[in-house]
Parts: structure tokens; C-alpha cells; sequence
């Protein structure tokens, strides 16, 4: 078996081999972003019906993200466990958490898929859903979940491909799918005039492509950490490391399903043009966090491998890499998004009066999110070292702790605009308080890595 694609996540130059790794990710994700942003600007310029279809979207976004997040828990729990498992030499267990980790998918899809079909109208309708939106967002979940399946294997597995050191086959199996789903949107919303409907289809297709291409690598004889039968037999110990380190990376993307119950919910009270409006800032969020979430995917392995191989220096230089990098980015970023609020509208609709909106709004909506960046990279590394308890108590911080509670008390004294600032104050001072948490964590857990056996095994 030829090893070397994972050996040099031990031995290259850490800042080339980061972004060797976070490169090809970073791509896959922005093309991944125009996959998610695609459908809502080709919606919400459906004429007559654009503002009102892009609502119903917006209030099925909570939905698709909490269905969407349980892939997480494989994804970005089971591959880090994985990598420190193969640096330390220990293949057989790295193959039970990919095996062992295929099975929970299949578990996910049942639930996920069942549930919400059996509730989607009430679902909807308390995640935001008015007469006026309910249809358009019944027809395009209705469809969506029918790929369900698609979802959870593609966006669950990859990160087991990067884990092994191949970032540029990961980034293919997210290429194909976004590709693909750009060009069957106009094709289906357009072409073949099925509206929301030819929407929710070509996102399936494509995501079912992702999936063929994640499951051919990982059972061929290309992949030096394959899913094989025999390593799908449940084993509670594995399942219940992959849970314990997964919940974090869950949370952390489900609590974004909550707060869309949360905010839809309570702006409905004010009009349907604020969800419309929360659906483009929500999505020009989008432009910053899956970049980061792409770098994320490159340097979590790194990081991992090298604490599970005991290289305390390697693991403090990818740390160092990954802060600079996603917190200049992320500030630039939405300094630029608060400076130019009506050019990110107008992308997505022409409507004067929801163009208007968004422009008074989105400096309030983004203003604590400049130093989010800070999080994102401190957040990632404790899920990299494997520290599952701190990564669920700063997952749930932002959105639980924070944000949910701002969002129902700030609109009492502010109208309105208090949903939207709800959002800044929480991101602010999320990220100085988890930022505060690592300074005093990673030195610790660098030191108790030093006491800790290293394993060599490879049977």
C-alpha cells in the first residue's frame, strides 16, 4: 500500500504543505458556494414571483442546514480521528471510524428525510413560511429531500479523501457536483419552466454525482484508507468517539439551522421582505465562511496527524499559519461586504424596495463578524486535537448562549433592527471569549501531549 500521500503531512515544510492541503478545498468551496448561491439568484429573478419564491428558499435554509449538519458528525468528527489514528500507526482503527462512520450516514438519511417529510408543513410554517411563501417552499424541499442520501455521503466522506492527503480528488467530487448543478439550474428553472421545483432537482442531481465519485475513490485501490465491509460492523466504542468529537462540528452547523427558526420566526411579525432580505445577507455570509470552511478542510489534517504522530512544533506552526491566514481573510472580506451592501443585493434581485433593505441592514447584520475569523481558526484546531468537550461549549456559545436569546429580547427595544444586530453582537463576542479559551487550553494540551504514549501500531 503506498502511504506517501499521507507521510507528508508529517514530514513537508508546514506552510507550503497547509496550503498545498487548504488550496484545492478553498477552490472546491467557492465553486461550492456559487452551488449554494446559485439557485437563489436564479430564483429570486424568476419574474413576478422572485421576491416572494427567494422567502420560501430562505425559510427552508434552517431546514436543509440542520438536515445537512448530521453529516458533520462523521465529516468533521470522524476525519480527524482518523488522521490522529494513522499517525499513530494505528490502521485498523482509522478504517472502523470511515467504516463505522458510512453506517451512521445511512442512519442520518432514514431519520432526517423520514421526520421531516412526515412534518415538513408545520416545519415550515414555524420556521418562517406565510401564505404567500409556503408553496414555493414545500415544492422545493419536497424535492430536496428525496437526495438526501446524496448529501450526507458526499459532504460526509470527503473529508475522510483530505484526511489521506489527497485534497485535489476532494476538491473533485465538490467540482463535479457544483459544476454540474450550475448548469442544470437555468436548464431545469428556466428551459423546462419548473421553478423552485427544477431548482430542488438540479441540486439533487448533482449532489448524487458528488456521492458516486467520493464512494468510487474510497472503495478503490487508489485510496490508502478504504471503506470496506468489513469494517462497517458497529462498534459502540468508535461510534461513540466519533459522537463525542462530532458534536462540536454538529452543533456548530445545526445551531445555524436553530437560529434560522429563530430569526425567519421572528421577522415574520415584521414582513416577508426582512426574510428576504436575512436570505441574501445570510448568503453573503457564505462568500466568507466556505472559504474558510475549504481552509479549514486543509489544515485540520495536518494538525491532526502531526498530534496524533507527537510533533509538538509542526502542530504550533499550522496553528500559527491557519490564524493568520483566516482572520486577515475573514476581516477584509466583510469589511468589503459592509462598504458595498446594495452591489451584494442587486446580485440577487431587482427589486428597489428588498435592494434598499438590505443596504440599511447588512453593516449592523456584519459588523461583529470582521474578527470572526479569530473563532473559526481556534474552534478548528481544538476539533484537530481532539478536544471534544471545549469544541461543544464554543460551538454552542455564539448561537445557543448568544444569539437566540439576543434575537428574542433586542427587537423588544429595537424593533426590527434588533434580529439583525442580534447577529453582530453575537459574533464578537463569541469570538473574543473562544479565543481567550485557546490561549489557555493549547498550552496545556501541547504539554499533556508530550505524557501520552505514542502508538506505532499497524495491524
Amino acid at each position: 500500500m503506498n502511504n506517501r500521500y499521507e507521510e507528508r503531512l508529517g514530514t513537508d515544510r508546514i506552510l507550503p504543505l497547509v496550503f498545498k492541503m487548504a488550496l484545492p478545498a478553498v477552490a472546491a468551496q467557492l465553486v461550492n458556494l456559487l452551488y449554494n448561491i446559485v439557485d437563489r439568484i436564479y430564483i429570486g429573478h424568476i419574474p413576478h414571483i422572485g421576491t416572494d419564491a427567494l422567502a420560501g428558499i430562505g425559510v427552508t435554509g434552517a431546514i436543509i442546514i440542520l438536515i445537512s449538519s448530521f453529516s458533520a458528525i462523521v465529516g468533521a468528527g470522524g476525519s480527524p480521528l482518523a488522521a490522529i489514528a494513522l499517525g499513530q500507526g494505528d490502521r485498523v482503527r482509522a478504517g472502523r471510524i470511515l467504516g463505522n462512520g458510512f453506517v451512521l450516514l445511512l442512519i442520518f438519511t432514514v431519520l432526517t428525510s423520514g421526520l421531516t417529510y412526515l412534518f415538513m408543513e408545520p416545519i415550515l410554517r414555524f420556521t418562517g413560511a406565510s401564505d404567500h411563501t409556503i408553496g414555493y417552499a414545500m415544492d422545493y424541499l419536497s424535492i430536496y429531500l428525496l437526495g438526501t442520501l446524496f448529501v450526507e455521503v458526499s459532504v460526509g466522506l470527503n473529508p475522510f479523501i483530505n484526511t489521506q492527503g489527497r485534497p485535489t480528488i476532494a476538491m473533485y467530487s465538490v467540482l463535479i457536483g457544483a459544476l454540474l448543478n450550475i448548469i442544470l439550474d437555468p436548464l431545469f428553472i428556466f428551459t423546462f419552466q419548473m421553478g423552485v421545483k427544477g431548482a430542488a432537482l438540479a441540486t439533487i442531481l448533482s449532489q448524487a454525482c458528488s456521492a458516486i465519485w467520493v464512494l468510487s475513490f474510497l472503495t478503490s485501490s487508489r485510496a490508502s484508507l478504504r471503506l470496506e465491509r468489513k469494517y462497517m460492523k458497529l462498534n459502540w466504542n468508535v461510534i461513540l468517539s466519533i459522537l463525542a468529537l462530532g458534536v462540536s462540528p454538529f452543533i456548530m452547523a445545526s445551531t445555524e439551522s436553530l437560529v434560522g427558526f429563530v430569526l425567519n420566526g421572528t421577522l415574520k411579525t415584521y414582513g416577508d421582505i426582512y426574510i428576504s432580505a436575512l436570505a441574501i445577507m445570510q448568503s453573503a455570509m457564505l462568500f466568507v465562511s466556505v472559504p474558510l470552511t475549504g481552509f479549514a478542510q486543509g489544515f485540520v489534517p495536518v494538525a491532526s496527524y502531526n498530534y496524533g504522530h507527537h510533533n509538538r512544533e509542526r502542530v504550533k506552526s499550522c496553528f500559527k499559519v491557519a490564524v493568520t491566514v483566516m482572520f486577515t481573510f475573514n476581516c477584509v472580506s466583510v469589511v468589503c461586504m459592509i462598504i458595498f451592501p446594495s452591489t451584494i443585493a442587486s446580485s440577487f434581485t431587482n427589486d428597489e424596495r428588498l435592494i434598499q433593505t438590505v443596504s440599511q441592514l447588512m453593516p449592523i447584520f456584519l459588523a461583529g463578524m470582521t474578527i470572526f475569523g479569530l473563532q473559526r481558526a481556534c474552534q478548528n484546531m481544538f476539533v484537530a486535537l481532539g478536544q471534544a468537550k471545549v469544541s461543544v461549549f464554543i460551538a454552542l456559545l455564539r448561537k445557543v448562549f448568544l444569539l437566540v436569546p439576543l434575537a428574542l429580547l433586542l427587537p423588544r427595544f429595537m424593533g426590527m433592527t434588533g434580529v439583525f444586530a442580534a447577529e453582530g453582537i453575537s459574533d464578537a463576542v463569541a469570538a473574543i471569549c473562544c479565543t481567550a479559551i485557546f490561549a489557555m487550553q493549547f498550552p496545556r494540551i501541547l504539554r499533556k501531549m508530550d505524557t501520552t504514549p505514542l502508538n506505532r501500531s499497524n495491524d
